[in-house]
């Protein structure tokens, strides 16, 4: 599974020197804060790399583009609900998301959208428990503004220095290690 999911993350980078690069980050944003399994930051990093000076517009791309995908994750989530959450995630992912949005509600879905914690899980699960849209939109922009700035940032100060170190922690950066979830 974790090779599948490098074999994927390589063509999702592979449109990162297409014409195509700009809106393939945008959709891979989108689409992972529903059901994608590849986080945009690959192919963020790369484009930014690309052209440095604009890596901040390419962050705020993905931070928009990923929370939009998150609010349409949100509304399936309170439309379909736990069906969907059943087809797409083990019950034991679920009930850790369900246990640390119970819990925690806003700031668990702040910590989901900053982290490599599985964010599409978080968005579908909200709308499940029907937390509030506009603080989830709140959290998840703060989250995922943070996080994906931070990636602009990194690169327009260090460059080819943080894809090293974000290629040599790719099981860490994008959450595809094996770990114990467990609702607080």
């Amino acid at each position: 599974m974790i090779e599948l999911l490098h074999d994927l993350s390589d063509w999702v980078v592979g449109f990162a020197s297409s014409d195509w690069a700009v809106l393939a980050l945008a959709v891979t944003a989108f689409t992972e804060s529903i059901f994608f399994p590849v986080p945009p930051d690959p192919l963020l990093l790369v484009i930014s790399l690309a052209r440095p000076h604009l890596a901040l517009w390419f962050a705020l791309l993905v931070t928009v583009s990923s929370v939009a995908g998150a609010i349409v994750g949100h509304w399936l989530g309170g439309l379909v609900g736990r069906p969907l959450l059943n087809r797409l995630f083990s019950d034991r992912v679920i009930a850790a998301a369900e246990g640390w949005l119970t819990k925690y509600g806003v700031w668990a879905t702040l910590l989901a959208a900053f982290t490599p914690i599985p964010y599409k899980v978080f968005a579908i699960t909200a709308g499940v428990l029907a937390l509030d849209r506009r603080r989830f939109v709140i959290a998840s922009l703060v989250g995922r503004g943070l996080r994906f700035v931070a990636i602009g940032v990194l690169v327009m100060a260090f460059g080819e220095d943080i894809e090293e170190f974000i290629s040599g922690n790719f099981g860490i950066v994008t959450a595809t290690q094996r770990r114990s979830v467990r609702p607080p």
